[in-house]
């Protein structure tokens, strides 16, 4: 049989496959399942649907009545416990006519916003397609508005961030660009959007920064509140961080850069324009004393919460938070926030008198006092009236927390089983050379920090490096641990170490921070490791909705361990450091734990106490302000103290508020510590050293290394050795001998390059 009568023979036998089934299940089926013309017809099926779609919206959705005005509502803070705190509502806006706007002043939002504002039909497609995508895919922070579509959102919509919003947006928008002129439009944006401070309006705002009505305002004032409207909080010169104002001033330079590219400025009056330096705010009616303070945090975290949540942009949140009928319940324990402010007055405001002393005038305070348990902010002290210091001197970040910073670096050491330079391990007994501008080893740049008072200490120990706040030693320590080791455990803690240099200077607490930051990295020590992020919110409400806040309680960041450590070393700052005659000695102490830390900047331009107890974190700033330049400035001689011998420092006011406040509040709880090593943990009846080889043997020692004493100084961060009797030492809740020693003593572990013999590079 041959090959074509056997091929005949199997197909009449059935054997092979039909082409027809064959074609179905190979690519040519798929080519004819999804042909261009198909996918054309599809497509164009889509549209005509959208088409269809839109043309119905645009025949059905009207033109609302707007009256942003009468949309305004009070928003109610309450205490914890219901009571009221303030309301807030009083909506300060003025309606200005175009007419009383400058002409350049009014290109500076067309400029900043929409420069195609004259030509286009009052809405972006592209934009709002883009907005919409991204709403959809959870991305709800890019935009793409014109001027015609915010003055829409802002008269007659919301900021909600969903896709029905967007359309309405879209139809309406068209609508209007029909109906009104471009200079209605234009002066219905300006006249509705919120530029900060309260100020609703472009009159509001002129005040509110410049102290002028809208006609007087210059372009360079106009560009500026042309650039607020992006981020006003964050833009406002008055509280925006460093990173704040430069971003201001570079929207500032967009805005006037795209009229020159758009022929409304000339080159030559750009080149001369200076940024206009807005004037000091004005605290808004209504929030006297210390409401401001606590209002304007809690909308600051109620806003940043939307921005998570939701997707808002600054602007949106800020909007969509202030006098938008919110009832918003606060942390804030009504009777410990009286204590706190009676604190301040007693121990530091009370005796201040700028007309006998001009540094009185300088002085500023600010505290923040948390639970660490549940991180709720229980009390808040953010200056003398919100009237007359508008920004909050709890929230601010920028003066040096200076050694309130040293127990982040025995955290890190801890965290990372860091080791000296000998390599011995670093914990509360490892024994450094505290003698003053000693040339810190292993640096890569030179560094030699000096002591206070420039006080050489010997050979001592980490506990009492820490009790006396030596800086030669926790120099030394940062650059064994490593420098981004010591920020990165410090940011874990819950301090803002983004753009911090690792550099040895670090150690000194040199980097800007607020109170309501240290007391969180407080926090977290004390809650045995477990993050805290301070939150001042309980609950925000309007209407039928309700906002989720985080739970300001994390993970572990740190092991128990490490923090107990830091905890029980920092008892020894309280009992036999640079915080004992403020805390240890004070008579409403009546034997309660405590731990803390004292700072005090370079030339007192600021003076800490940051401490806890079990239930209670409490940081306590006092800061050098220049009331004119508002510049930081010195704090010596303040309240009629002599300058070069009684100075500002962390163990004086700072101290001394922190005590006040807290013995009148606390429970009186003891610690409950998981550790071995600090001055909270019983000394051992019979000391024992551990001997590591070195080249310069070190001598075996029987008790904590001795130290020669600074000249007392009261207060003071390097004050006079004093050993509590035994009837002032506290128990810590662990069993005491019968007779204890005189002397405390540790073991210690004595490091042969750090003990007196400097190690050569």
């Amino acid at each position: 049989m041959g090959r074509a009568e056997e091929r005949r023979a199997h197909q009449r036998g059935g054997r092979r496959a039909a082409p027809g089934r064959r074609s179905q299940a190979g690519p040519g089926g798929i080519r004819r399942l999804f042909t261009w013309k198909k996918i054309l017809g599809t497509f164009l099926g889509l549209c005509l649907l959208g088409m269809g779609t839109f043309i119905v919206l645009y025949l059905v959705v009207d033109v609302p009545k707007g009256n942003a005005a009468a949309q305004r509502q009070s928003n109610v803070y309450k205490f914890s416990d219901g009571t009221v705190l303030a309301r807030k509502g009083d909506v300060n806006r003025e309606i200005v006519d175009l007419s009383k706007v400058p002409k350049k002043v009014q290109l500076t939002f067309v400029a900043a916003e929409n420069k195609s504002f004259y030509k286009d039909a009052g809405v972006d497609f592209k934009g709002t397609a883009r907005a919409m995508v991204n709403t959809l895919a959870g991305r709800g922070r890019q935009g793409g508005s014109t001027i015609t579509q915010q003055y829409v959102k802002n008269y007659y919509l919301n900021q909600d961030q969903t896709v029905t919003r967007k359309l309405k947006e879209l139809v309406i928008a068209l609508k209007v660009d029909r109906q009104q002129s471009k200079d209605d439009i234009l002066a219905g944006y300006i006249n509705t959007s919120y530029y900060g401070r309260g100020a609703y309006g472009i009159q509001a705002a002129a005040q509110a920064y410049y102290h002028v009505d809208a006609q007087d305002l210059t372009v360079e004032q106009g560009a500026y509140l042309a650039a607020l409207l992006q981020a006003p909080s964050q833009y406002d010169w008055a509280v925006a961080s460093d990173t704040g104002k430069q971003m201001a001033k570079a929207r500032w330079n967009y805005v006037l850069n795209n009229m020159v590219k758009e022929g409304w400025l000339s080159k030559s009056k750009r080149d001369a324009a200076k940024f206009p330096v807005p004037k000091a705010p004005k605290g808004a009616p209504g929030l006297e004393g210390q409401k401001g303070y606590l209002v304007q945090l809690a909308n600051q975290q109620l806003e940043h919460q939307l921005m998570r949540q939701e997707g808002l942009t600054q602007s949106q949140a800020e909007t969509a938070v202030v006098d938008q009928g919110w009832t918003i319940t606060l942390n804030v324990d009504r009777k410990k926030q009286a204590q706190l402010e009676k604190a301040v007055k007693a121990q530091l405001t009370s005796k201040l008198d700028p007309k006998r002393r001009a540094v009185d005038a300088h002085v500023q305070a600010g505290a923040i006092s948390v639970d660490p348990r549940d991180g709720r902010i229980v009390a808040l002290y953010g200056g003398q009236d919100y009237y007359k210091h508008y920004y909050s001197n709890a929230t601010r970040p920028d003066y040096q927390p200076a050694s309130t910073f040293k127990p982040l670096i025995l955290a890190s050491a801890l965290e990372n089983n860091a080791t000296t330079q000998g390599g011995q391990p670093i914990n509360a007994n490892t024994v450094y050379d505290g003698k003053s501008r000693r040339p810190v080893q292993g640096s890569p740049i030179g560094f030699a920090p000096p002591n206070e008072d420039d006080h050489d200490y010997g050979r001592i120990s980490v506990q009492t490096a820490m009790n006396k706040s030596v800086n030669s030693v926790f120099a030394q320590m940062g650059v064994d641990v490593g420098m981004k080791n010591v920020l990165n455990v410090a940011g874990h803690l819950g301090m803002d170490t983004k753009g911090v240099a690792p550099v040895p200077a670090q150690t000194l607490g040199t980097m800007g921070a607020s109170p309501l930051e240290m007391a969180g990295v407080y926090a977290t020590l004390d809650n045995h490791g477990k993050k805290v992020t301070p939150s001042i919110i309980k609950s925000a409400e309007k209407r039928d909705r309700s906002i989720d806040m985080p739970d300001p309680v994390g993970g572990q960041v740190i092991s128990r361990t490490d923090a107990d450590t830091v905890t029980s070393v920092l008892t020894g700052v309280v009992n036999d450091g640079t915080a004992r005659t403020s805390v240890r000695d004070n008579p409403l102490r009546d034997g309660q734990q405590v731990a803390g830390k004292t700072g005090t900047s370079d030339e007192d331009r600021s003076a800490w106490f940051t401490g806890y107890t079990p239930d209670l974190v409490t940081s306590v700033g006092m800061f050098g302000e220049d009331p004119g330049t508002h510049h930081h400035s010195s704090l010596r001689g303040a309240t009629g103290l002599i300058p070069g011998s009684g100075r500002i420092n962390g163990g004086g006011y700072p101290a001394q508020i922190w005590a006040a406040y807290t013995f009148g509040v606390t429970s009186g709880a003891p610690f409950d510590l998981n550790t071995t090593q600090g001055a909270a943990v019983q000394p051992t009846e019979t000391p024992t050293v551990t001997q590591t080889p070195s080249e310069t043997p070190s001598e075996t020692q029987s008790s904590e290394p001795p130290t020669s004493e600074p000249p007392s100084q009261s207060p003071s961060e390097s004050p006079s050795t004093s050993t509590p009797p035994p009837s002032q030492s506290p128990t810590w809740g662990r069993p005491q001998p019968t007779t204890p020693p005189s002397t405390p003593t540790y073991n210690v572990t004595e490091d042969p390059l750090n003990s007196g013999h400097p190690r050569r590079p």
